[in-house]
Parts: C-alpha cells; sequence; structure tokens
C-alpha cells in the first residue's frame, strides 16, 4: 500500500480514507461470474451422490481415520471461506485420500472430493495442499460441471460421465481423464475449458486469502505438478491453461488479495499426516490402478483397500470348518482354507473370512494374504516395513514382542504378535503376521485374525492353512 499523501485536498482525502476502510478485496480482486447454468442445484447434488459411489468403487481409498479428520478440517476451513454468492447450503462437501502415487486431486458436483496420497506427500507445507482442495472446490461452487453439460447442450445424465467430470482434476485432460477412463469409459471424457481453469485459479486464490492462506502457495504447486507431470502432453497443453501462465495469473491475484502476514504454512496436523503417509507401503499409480481394474474386470472391489465392506458384521460367527478347499493364484501361491470362509480379492492381497466376520471395516476374524514391494530386500527390515504400515493402518493395535522365526513353504519366514481392543468387537483381537521374501525381492505375507477369547477355536485352521501354502515363484 503506498503511503497517504497529506497534501491531497479534502476530496481526496475523503476518498482515500473510505477505500482504506472498505474491505480490500472489494475494490481489488478480480470479479469471478458463475458461467451460465439451465440445471438445478439438486441436479449437482444427485450427480455427486452417484459418481461418489462409483469412485469409491474403483478407486483405493485411505481407511486412515486421523488422516481423513486432518483432510477434513482443511477443508471445511475453505468451505467455510467461500464467498457468500457462491455458498450452497444443499451442497455437501466431503473430503477422502485416493492411496495413489500421482499429485493429482479432483471433486465431483455437489461437494465430494478426493485427493490422492501423492499430492500430501509432495506438498512442501499445508498452504500447497489447500490451494489444490481450493481449486477444486472452486469448481464445484462454481457448479463448473453442470455449466459445461448446459453449454453442450447435452443431458445432463449422458454429459456427465465420470471421465468428463474427472477432467476437471487438478491434472486435467489426459491425466486427469486417466483417471476415469475405467468408469464409463464410453462415455464422453471432456476436461474443463481454459475459462474455467482460470476461474477456479482465481476463485481458488480469494478462497485461500480469505480462508488465511497464502495463494502463491497454489502457484507454487502447480511448479511442482508440472515438473512431476513433465506437462502431462499436447491436450492437457491444449485445454488448460500453461503452468506457466497459471503461475503468473496467481501471483498477479495474490497481489490484489489481502493476505495474512502470517499465513498458514507448517501446521502440526500437516507435518504428522504427511509423515505418516509417507512411512506407508507404496501407493500405487492411478495408471497401475486403471490397469488392474481392467485385469480384474472392473471394479476395484471397493477400493482396493476394503473389499469386504459389503459385509455386515455378526456377534456369532461360524467356527472354521474342519473340511478346507484349495486356493491358488496362478504360477505363485497353492493353500488350502476352510470350505466356510470366502474370499475377497484386492488389489496385491486376498482376504478370507467366515460370513458375518467381514464389513466396511475390514475382517474380525480370517486371514489375509499378499504381495508387499518393500524398499529394503532383507527379511527382518523388510518386516519391519510392512508390520509398521499395519500398526499405522490399525491404531488400536501393538505390537507385542520382537520376531520369531519360523518357515512358510520351506523358506525362512518371521512371526510377529500383534494385539488391542477391536473396534468392531470390542475385544481383545489378536493378529498375527507371518512374512518371508521371495525371489524378486517382494515380501510374502500371512495375517491371521481372530478375537483373543476364541483364538483356541482357530488356531487349528490356522495351522493347517500355513502348513499348506505352496510358494512357486
Amino acid at each position: 500500500m503506498k503511503r497517504f499523501n497529506s497534501s491531497r485536498n479534502f476530496a481526496a482525502l475523503v476518498l482515500v480514507f473510505t477505500m482504506l476502510t472498505m474491505p480490500l478485496a472489494a475494490i481489488a480482486q478480480t470479479q469471478v461470474k458463475a458461467p451460465r447454468n439451465k440445471y438445478k442445484v439438486q441436479d449437482d447434488v444427485k450427480a455427486g451422490r452417484e459418481y461418489s459411489a462409483q469412485v469409491e468403487k474403483e478407486f483405493p481409498i485411505l481407511r486412515d481415520a486421523e488422516s481423513t479428520a486432518y483432510l477434513e478440517g482443511v477443508g471445511r476451513r475453505l468451505v467455510n471461506a467461500i464467498p457468500p454468492e457462491f455458498q450452497q447450503p444443499a451442497f455437501q462437501y466431503s473430503f477422502k485420500i485416493v492411496n495413489a502415487r500421482d499429485i493429482n486431486a479432483f471433486a465431483l458436483p455437489g461437494g465430494p472430493m478426493y485427493v490422492n496420497r501423492g499430492m500430501i506427500e509432495a506438498a512442501k507445507n499445508e498452504g500447497e495442499m489447500a490451494g489444490v482442495m481450493a481449486h477444486e472446490i472452486s469448481h464445484v461452487a462454481l457448479r463448473h460441471a453442470t455449466a459445461q453439460a448446459t453449454q453442450q447442450s447435452n443431458p445432463i445424465n449422458q454429459i456427465l460421465g465420470i471421465g468428463a467430470i474427472l477432467g476437471g482434476a487438478i491434472l486435467g485432460g489426459q491425466a486427469g481423464a486417466q483417471i476415469g477412463q475405467t468408469i464409463y469409459a464410453s462415455l464422453l471424457v471432456l476436461p474443463y475449458s481454459r475459462e474455467y481453469e482460470t476461474q477456479a485459479d482465481t476463485l481458488g486464490a480469494q478462497i485461500m486469502a480469505r480462508a488465511g492462506y497464502d495463494p502463491r502457495d497454489l502457484a507454487n504447486m502447480f511448479k511442482t505438478i508440472e515438473k512431476e507431470s513433465g506437462g502431462s502432453g499436447p491436450e492437457w497443453l491444449s485445454t488448460h491453461p500453461s503452468p506457466e501462465n497459471r503461475y503468473e495469473n496467481i501471483n498477479r491475484e495474490s497481489g490484489l488479495l489481502r493476505v495474512s502476514p502470517n499465513p498458514i504454512k507448517i501446521t502440526r496436523g500437516f507435518e504428522r499426516t504427511q509423515s505418516k503417509l509417507r512411512a506407508l507401503p507404496r501407493a500405487k499409480t492411478m495408471q497401475e490402478i486403471d490397469a488392474e481394474n481392467k485385469r480384474n474386470g472392473g471394479g476395484n472391489q471397493n477400493g482396493g483397500q476394503n473389499p469386504t465392506s459389503s459385509g455386515k458384521y455378526e456377534t456369532r460367527v461360524e467356527y472354521p470348518s474342519a473340511r478346507t478347499r484349495a486356493y491358488s493364484n496362478g504360477d505363485l501361491l497353492q493353500m488350502s482354507v476352510p470350505d466356510n470362509w470366502q474370499d475377497f480379492p484386492s488389489q496385491s492381497e486376498i482376504w478370507f473370512a467366515p460370513q458375518g466376520a467381514y464389513g466396511d471395516q475390514g475382517i474380525t476374524r480370517g486371514a489375509l494374504v499378499g504381495l508387499y514391494k518393500p524398499q529394503n530386500k532383507n527379511l527382518a527390515d523388510a518386516t519391519d516395513e510392512y508390520v509398521g504400515g499395519i500398526l499405522k493402518e490399525n491404531g488400536y493395535l501393538r505390537q507385542n514382542s520382537g520376531y520369531t522365526r519360523t518357515t512358510l513353504s520351506g523358506r525362512t519366514a518371521y512371526a510377529a504378535a500383534l494385539s488391542g481392543r477391536s473396534p468392531v468387537t470390542n475385544r481383545t483381537e489378536l493378529a498375527t503376521v507371518y512374512t518371508t521374501m521371495l525371489r524378486d525381492g517382494q515380501l510374502f505375507y500371512i495375517v491371521t485374525v481372530v478375537p483373543q477369547d476364541e483364538a483356541t477355536a482357530y488356531n487349528s485352521a490356522f495351522r493347517n492353512l500355513l502348513r499348506s501354502v505352496r510358494l512357486t515363484d
């Protein structure tokens, strides 16, 4: 702000005083106008509700209550900072983490937002992450999805294929549409126009400033995205403003806004969440998730994190059958499981559980079998990595002691005993992790799960399962 010149006449003094007492944003910031839209607000809400269910079937949603609560907190701060003229009481904003490595995020009409784990891990501070979220919130607040349907003069149920909506992901174009290739792949993939992206950048910067962040952090995040994505190809460049232009435009808008002299940057919640996510096993890319979905004939069984979510927990669960059935996974694994256990394949593992022992928080009885790619190739370090991930994902569990040496399929293996009060059964749960190395450096694991007071009834089934394992790599 320039220093006041006392030599100006009284009229100028009054004008300057008036300007100084007005909210700076009211006289300086770029005015954003929502596009023409023939659809009702409830159409946005309905579309978002329907497609969020599909998204969570296709993509691996991270089931970590603490990290999700942190993201929700940041999201609520931003939503509360949406200018009044763009507030929609009917919108149902929600915020979830996709367990994907790509630096990306997207939002659906009516409010559901999904932030990739890679985005949170790549951000240098909370402001950079919040900037991407503010950009996506702006697409929702301006109702860009249904506005685009209005422009195209197509029925909403035709134009709003998930690929079209996800064209509004922060990467947009090819990179954004990659997210939506499995879901409704036959529908149109229509990334948002340059005009809509510029609007979302501008309103996003304004929301950030109102929420206590520095909009320049959004500009800096675009630099990171550009570096990591390599520009994302000609289609991305043709449908979105270039990262360089976006960087300049957002910084220009920041100069017009009242930005806090002490904006939110590094917070305890951000540091804790970022550290927690970085310690988890390596996440797949969206391309890898898409390829795996196609191999599985479509949906990623409820997000890849929890393929058992369609079940219903019961207090009384049938004990393991003495009869067994064979299970094999290609040329790698052969084993036997109780005949009354159902199997639930996921991206890199399979869950076995009896009726009544599976639901939206995993299994209460049964076994989990899978592969993990560790950073370290020796068994002890690889086991440390995997067990650490289990403990982070299931905060109620604690490791009882060190590792016990055993064997799996004739190979050296480790066993780790974990226990804690299950949030599902409210009883002490025993989880035993068995690990061994494959020849290609991957960690093969089996985790058995049972309430402590039922362990005697399950021990024989667990022993038979472990003895039956044949690894043929």
